[in-house]
């Protein structure tokens, strides 16, 4: 080969390497476009694939940290700092707070966190949330409260779990209903790791809210943030681990899921493992949602959207470092998936325009 020729494929090499990263960069740097006002209440399942990858749906938002779909395809979200914002069903977000939760305490990773409607809403209008406060001097407790949603307000203040241990870091937060109807809340350990292991305290746990009262389903938990339901009526959740071994797991009533006394895959007779862990990687888990044979969830330092297939056992990641730190991910009303960024969090690097919420379309990530 003469050296002319060598030097024009190094040249053309060179220049295709740098098309790819060119094309990376615009990708990860492109400004995500907002959903059309009406788009949210007429695209319907059928035409869903027609989606971009990603869309803005809202943005300028406070560490929002849970948000949840009203039959209506309307969005209702909190924000840590203790205000409920919804976004109508043409995809409008409302300027201002439908709610300012007074006696929230916005304190590290306490605040106003989960969100969740009850399965007969239409009905019953009952909207309920899972907030830090204050008690006692110093003291940080967390509770689960039932409001009543009409005419964009809330009524009728009814405290349902109250008096789960708080700290600055270590609240869990998530609330969901199950396929049975009742209503499951996670707590994380509240930077005292013996709690988790002591059933007599609501802290490390998941608990259970039945006609009959409050009880613990799991227990051994750090600081668990994200809980989903598979087709078959699994029950899988993401967990925090110390600094690593970052933990999916499914959940089964009654059994203890190991922390303090053992992380990552490490065993002890009586406790159950992670289905998967980050090992020396750190996830940071947060919200999950089930989608379509895999568990999507949510991670905030690991600063990604992350995919595992229940078949297959793998794990993917998407938009590692493209749009920060991510909080939240919901499947839609519309057969796509929703997520929240976190990058006013304080650990995180906001751009002008964070937080935001993203429709993503799962077909083209």
């Amino acid at each position: 080969m003469s050296k002319a020729k060598l030097i024009l494929l190094i040249v053309l090499a060179l220049g295709l390497i740098g098309a790819v990263f060119y094309s990376q960069y615009l990708q990860k740097h492109a400004k995500i476009p907002f959903i059309k006002t009406g788009e949210m209440q007429t695209i319907s399942v059928v035409d869903a694939t027609k989606a971009p990858r990603l869309s803005t749906v809202a943005d300028n938002l406070e560490v929002p940290w849970a948000l949840t779909f009203l039959p209506d395809r309307s969005i209702i979200l909190t924000e840590r700092p203790g205000r409920v914002r919804l976004i109508d069903k043409m995809g409008e977000l409302l300027p201002d707070p439908i709610a300012t939760i007074d006696d929230v305490k916005q304190f590290g990773e306490g605040g106003l966190l989960g969100i969740t409607i009850h399965p007969n809403f239409s009905n019953n209008h009952f909207v309920y949330l899972y907030y830090t406060y204050g008690a006692n001097g110093n003291q940080t407790l967390n509770r689960v409260v039932r409001f009543k949603f009409d005419n964009n307000s809330f009524s009728d203040k009814t405290i349902i779990v109250d008096k789960i241990p708080g700290n600055v870091f270590h609240n869990g937060g998530r609330i969901k209903f199950g396929p049975d109807g009742f209503l499951y809340i996670t707590t994380g350990d509240s930077q005292n790791p013996s709690l988790a292991q002591n059933k007599n305290s609501l802290a490390g746990k998941i608990l259970r809210v039945t006609d009959e009262g409050t009880e613990v389903f799991s227990y051994g938990h750090r600081n668990p943030q994200g809980i989903t339901w598979d087709e078959t009526g699994r029950l899988w959740e993401t967990e925090h681990g110390a600094s690593a071994t970052d933990e999916l797991n499914i959940i089964e009533n009654g059994k203890n899921y190991g922390w303090p006394e053992i992380a990552g895959d490490q065993t002890k007779n009586g406790m159950k493992t992670p289905v998967i862990n980050s090992g020396p990687d750190t996830w940071a888990p947060s919200g999950a949602a089930y989608y379509d044979g895999s568990i999507f969830f949510a991670g905030l330092r690991g600063q990604a959207l992350y995919e595992y297939n229940i078949e297959s056992k793998t794990l993917t990641p998407y938009l590692k470092g493209e749009i920060g730190r991510i909080r939240e991910v919901v499947a839609g009303l519309d057969n796509l998936l929703y997520i929240t960024t976190s990058n006013r969090d304080g650990r995180g690097i906001p751009d002008g325009a964070d937080d935001k919420i993203i429709r993503i379309n799962p077909a083209k990530l």
